[in-house]
């Protein structure tokens, strides 16, 4: 997938951008596949650069021949954009609302993201749940380690390994994870050295069939049976 069959229009200019406490800008807006960058024509350095998935929703007001988009962001800021023509307002509203909407998570900024400094490690490996999880003995006498995550397809949200308790299959945990909130299935999130406490995360789903509940209720008993706490 190009992301170029997303952007009718890649540059405008005249643009004028208004934001609250701040001075409007005239210049050029541009768009790319991950980032919308106004740049001003008085002052050469004077840029924005707004990432499409920064964007929560699109407001278009068309006025004669002109328009004005109104973009508000999910971190609060709200941006006027005053476009020259109605058919730049239009293809440069529909570019990002299809550029702040993508499907694969493949096609997200930080898999494109190249860094102007040098890596000195690489911190996909930095972290390996085998090692640090046989450092610690006492854990591995109750628990494992579980790949039913590994492709996300269980829980978006989860880590592709997870610790669960020996005795649960991971057959029973994708049953289960179906009838639990955004699939968010019990795990180990702590466990400690001297008193053995293990918190375990998860959310029920609020109505759930009789035996879905017998299912949830084998799992969590096998989980209080590895923990001093009550697993809900």
């Amino acid at each position: 997938m190009e992301f170029a069959e997303f952007i009718k229009t890649p540059m405008v200019n005249n643009v004028t951008l208004k934001e609250n406490f701040k001075k409007p800008i005239d210049g050029t807006l541009c768009i790319t596949g991950h980032h919308l960058i106004i740049s001003s024509r008085n002052q050469p350095h004077d840029e924005l650069w707004v990432l499409h998935s920064l964007v929560d929703s699109i407001e278009k007001k068309l006025s004669g021949s002109t328009g004005t988009l109104t973009l508000k962001c999910k971190h609060f800021k709200v941006l006027q954009l005053a476009m020259p023509t109605v058919e730049d307002c239009l293809n440069v509203a529909s570019s990002i609302e299809q550029l702040s909407n993508l499907g694969d998570i493949a096609l997200k900024y930080p898999f494109f993201y190249q860094p102007s400094f040098e890596i000195l490690e690489d911190g996909w490996q930095a972290f390996q749940p085998e090692t640090e999880f046989n450092r610690h003995k006492e854990c591995s006498d109750e628990w494992r380690l579980s790949y039913v995550n590994k492709d996300y397809q269980v829980c978006s949200s989860y880590p592709s390994v997870v610790i669960v308790p020996k005795s649960i299959e991971d057959e029973l945990i994708v049953r289960v994870a179906k009838f639990r909130q955004n699939g968010r299935f019990p795990v180990l999130s702590y466990f400690h050295r001297h008193n053995k406490v293990g918190p375990v995360c998860s959310f029920l789903c609020s109505t759930i069939i009789e035996i879905v509940a017998k299912l949830d209720t084998d799992l969590l008993c096998d989980y209080k049976k590895c923990t001093r706490i009550k697993a809900t």
